[in-house]
């Protein structure tokens, strides 16, 4: 079972400084029918202006990653780290039992990326924290591991149920990925075209996937997509 969404489907926000588009229910937008998908509860697609961002703010239990696809991100926390996100870094913060962040656009121009956020297996861990770059070469026509609850080389590893692919496909480059159908499958396309399972997908289109036993990718059209292999709960 496949279910498509549209770009435009999604919740947005203008707040000047920053635009948001909500992949599921997230602040002042609510949807019932999108309150997330397995453990996946948050994909929010931001647009930070230069010299502005997110002051310190508290999470907890809630695993983090966040993917920069334009610009600079400058992260701080209550874990003593400070680091600057750039397309290619994936950052993973798990909040555990508590952490403050603060988040600003370090560079000059528009900040654009993408915030995800997943339920832990567990409650009360550890806050943790990693970052990882994975260059485009790696996820050139092919999906690329950047997360999962066991790391491979070049991912972070998430305190969650969950493996998390980026790819980059354009002309006639394709990939398959095997899915279990016991689990849930989401797919969601960063920027460009792209062709999964038969479906057309534009830039903020996503496909949420159940009962499925495998994945195929191709005919994109300067791709960048983000595929979720996900527990069922």
């Amino acid at each position: 079972m496949m279910t498509l969404r549209r770009s435009a489907e999604r919740g947005h926000a203008d707040h000047g400084w920053l635009k948001s588009a909500h992949s599921f229910s997230f602040a002042d937008y609510f949807d019932p029918a999108h309150m997330g998908w397995g453990n996946l509860r948050v994909i929010n697609e931001d647009w930070i202006a230069p010299g502005t961002g997110f002051g310190m703010h508290p999470h907890r239990d809630m695993e983090i990653v966040t993917y920069v696809m334009q610009g600079a991100l400058a992260h701080e926390d209550s874990m003593g780290n400070g680091e600057t996100i750039r397309p290619g870094d994936v950052q993973r913060m798990s909040a555990g039992t508590g952490v403050r962040h603060s988040e600003f656009n370090a560079a000059d121009t528009t900040t654009h990326l993408l915030q995800i956020w997943m339920l832990p297996h567990s409650r009360n861990l550890a806050p943790g924290y990693e970052q990882t770059h994975v260059p485009a070469e790696a996820k050139r026509g092919r999906l690329a591991l950047i997360a999962g609850r066991v790391a491979g080389e070049g991912a972070v590893q998430v305190q969650a149920d969950v493996r998390l692919h980026a790819g980059l496909f354009d002309g006639e480059e394709a990939a398959t990925l095997a899915l279990d159908p016991s689990r849930l499958a989401y797919v969601h396309l960063a920027r460009g075209a792209l062709t999964v399972n038969g479906q057309r997908l534009q830039a903020g289109d996503a496909l949420r996937l159940a009962e499925e036993s495998s994945l195929r990718l191709d005919a994109g059209e300067d791709a960048e997509v983000l595929v979720f292999d996900l527990a069922a709960i």
